[in-house]
């Protein structure tokens, strides 16, 4: 990895750490809302990623050994093994904040709320504000300028800003 990789890599785990500060202050204050655990992975699905995470990810799980089930649907992330992520501690943003109140800015300009419905069953969605939810548009920025810069880097204009890349193509370069 060369420097200028690693100080990407630097800038995107302090957003994640950021993300991390934020997820833990909203399950302390969801925690009676709040029921992701081991074997809750009906979000676990694919999905593609920004060339920052995705080579975040592999250059951090490059080497390991990363025990692999095989899914009969295409649909279900290839890093859930058994109901559990195999690559929890480098996964990507989104996973980071989902089952979280998310708040983002609709196609029309106005705030949208997500939410995990098995999580906030019994929560009275006027009850959300922006200061009890993730603000999703926030991070996705930060992370829309990190990824713009690091792609940058490659001289051969590998990526282009909007392009993303399938989580599941990081096994391709395991085996």
């Amino acid at each position: 990895m060369n420097q200028s990789t690693n100080i990407h890599f630097r800038k995107y785990k302090k957003l994640v750490e950021e993300i991390e500060k934020e997820t833990g202050l909203l399950e302390k204050f969801h925690l009676k809302h709040m029921h992701c655990k081991k074997g809750c992975d009906l979000c676990c699905i694919d999905f593609s990623i920004f060339p920052i995470e995705f080579h975040y990810i592999l250059h951090n799980i490059r080497g390991k050994n990363i025990d692999l089930e095989v899914h009969t649907d295409e649909n279900i992330c290839k890093f859930l093994n058994y109901h559990s992520c195999t690559i929890y501690s480098y996964r990507p943003v989104m996973c980071r904040t989902h089952g979280f109140p998310l708040i983002y800015t609709s196609e029309e300009g106005e705030p949208e709320l997500s939410v995990c419905h098995l999580n906030f069953t019994d929560f009275d969605f006027a009850d959300f504000t922006f200061e009890n939810t993730i603000p999703q548009d926030k991070f996705n920025s930060k992370l829309f300028l990190l990824n713009k810069e690091f792609i940058k880097e490659f001289k051969e204009k590998k990526y282009g800003e909007f392009d993303l890349i399938p989580l599941k193509e990081i096994t391709n370069y395991l085996q």
